[in-house]
């Protein structure tokens, strides 16, 4: 029986932030996205979080990024949660992907706030609620102060949560003690961004992770959570730092986690963006290899 505390799992457990696949001359590779999609699933991803930062989402256009969900709801089926990454530094342009992605078969929004302007907390909010107002479908808040240079405050989180299509939060803000605030007032669903939260978040009330590293060990990644739901704390913690060695050389090197996915899968990156070197690729193998071998 699981001792986990909470059931708010709106989209599942354990989501993959999943890679977006180009080819060769840099376009769109759909059969190659709908290949790693269902091996995902297969390997044990509840959802898959599309078309967020970790795919690239600031180099690809609208329309890859319809195409790109229509083609992995197709390899999926309707099972697994597509989770749509919408955000934007640019309300209306955010409004817009958010109905494109309701019509192109995902589940729920990712959004964060827009970026680069910073913008007040009453603006953040605004900019929020318009978006959930924008469709049917649920919305996961990312809180990522990292990248877009703005906090969504836990005060401002609490109200969010009064909308009733505000469900979840991706948290990416490296703030414990606000994560749990929230999670003590409100219903939302809270979800680790950062790998080595997965496993204290989920400790606290946490509903499971997004993970970019679940791209290339989502069977590893998902055991941690398996763990502590069967009620072996012990056990969680001794697997969590199995996947801390891959995870640190992965999320903490000085490249993005795109950039070390990629590594590992063989796939190339679009500009800005550089492919790993040598060196960082055979790194990234090595300790690949030695976490899949723990669990053999």
């Amino acid at each position: 029986m699981s001792t986990h505390v909470t059931e708010r799992r709106p989209f599942g457990r354990a989501l993959c932030a999943m890679v977006t696949p180009f080819d060769a001359t840099g376009g769109l590779d759909l059969g190659a996205a709908a290949k790693l999609a269902g091996g995902l699933v297969t390997e044990g991803c509840d959802g898959l979080v599309l078309n967020g930062t970790t795919g690239e989402s600031p180099t690809t256009s609208d329309a890859e990024k319809a195409a790109l969900i229509r083609t992995v709801r197709e390899a999926v089926g309707p099972g697994p949660s597509l989770v749509a990454g919408v955000g934007t530094a640019d309300t209306r342009h955010t409004v817009e992907l958010a109905r494109q992605a309701e019509e192109a078969g995902a589940d729920g929004l990712l959004v964060v706030p827009p970026y680069y302007s910073r913008p007040p907390q009453a603006a953040v909010e605004a900019h929020l609620l318009r978006v959930a107002d924008a469709t049917g479908l649920p919305v996961m808040l990312y809180d990522i102060p990292g990248r877009t240079a703005t906090r969504i405050e836990p005060e401002t989180m609490i109200r969010l949560a009064g909308h009733p299509r505000i469900v979840a939060v991706k948290d990416c803000a490296y703030d414990l003690l606000g994560s749990t605030k929230v999670l003590a007032r409100t219903g939302l669903a809270y979800y680790s961004g950062c790998e080595e939260l997965n496993l204290p978040l989920y400790a606290i009330g946490g509903s499971g992770y997004v993970s970019t590293v679940a791209n290339v060990a989502p069977r590893q990644m998902r055991a941690v959570l398996d763990a502590f739901d069967r009620g072996e704390t012990a056990e969680a913690a001794r697997l969590n730092a199995l996947t801390l060695p891959l995870a640190e050389l992965m999320m903490a090197s000085g490249l993005p986690g795109t950039v070390t996915v990629k590594a590992l899968l063989g796939m190339p990156v679009r500009e800005p963006l550089q492919p790993a070197g040598r060196e960082t690729a055979d790194g990234l193998r090595k300790a690949y290899e030695e976490l899949v071998q723990s669990y053999t």
